[in-house]
């Protein structure tokens, strides 16, 4: 990469736009840039929850899934272009399907919580789908690449299991949605 971010600063934002990849300029309140924000936001959320001592299998997990981001960030930074593809959504897939076997099945909602890495993992879940929202509205004004849609959708499932084997690991608890209990039972 050599020199490529000696410095920091550059300017060029200071009136309201950004560059993307591909050299054109955009305004920093476009849906596209926002989507860019919720995946960064993303990312740096699960960076949280591996730095909170999650187990090896979960980290290297969440590892691979901040590349896979960065992926997915660099191909809506250059419009037209495909990191992400079906083959990417499958292998998310296999591997929730792997930690969502060692679980207890699920028969009611659950309030997120139950540990640090736990609840930190539900909070990269609801940013999760706050990017999958933003990336939807940005497809229906131009054309992305649906993979990364589909991707982000797999991911905040899997997020959602991973939250539940961090209860698991963290000695928690799992603490059930009561239908009609609320704070002024």
């Amino acid at each position: 990469m050599g020199n490529r971010l000696s410095k920091i600063y550059t300017r060029t934002g200071d009136q309201g736009e950004t560059g993307l990849g591909n050299g054109s300029r955009v305004p920093k309140d476009s849906a596209r840039i926002a989507v860019i924000g919720d995946i960064d936001e993303l990312n740096s959320h699960i960076g949280v929850v591996v730095s909170l001592g999650v187990p090896d299998p979960v980290r290297e997990c969440l590892e691979g899934v901040q590349h896979d981001l960065f992926h997915l960030g660099g191909e809506l930074s250059i419009p037209g272009r495909r990191a992400l593809d079906a083959e990417d959504v499958s292998a998310l897939e296999e591997v929730l399907d792997g930690f969502n076997n060692n679980l207890p099945p699920l028969k009611e909602f659950i309030l997120p919580g139950g540990g640090p890495a736990a609840a930190a993992c539900h909070v990269a879940r609801a940013v999760c789908r706050r990017a999958e929202r933003h990336l939807v509205a940005l497809s229906r004004q131009e054309s992305i690449n649906q993979d990364g849609q589909c991707y982000l959708n797999r991911l905040s499932d899997l997020l959602f299991v991973l939250a539940r084997t961090l209860v698991w690991h963290e000695d928690g608890t799992e603490v059930l949605w009561e239908p009609g209990r609320g704070r002024h039972d």
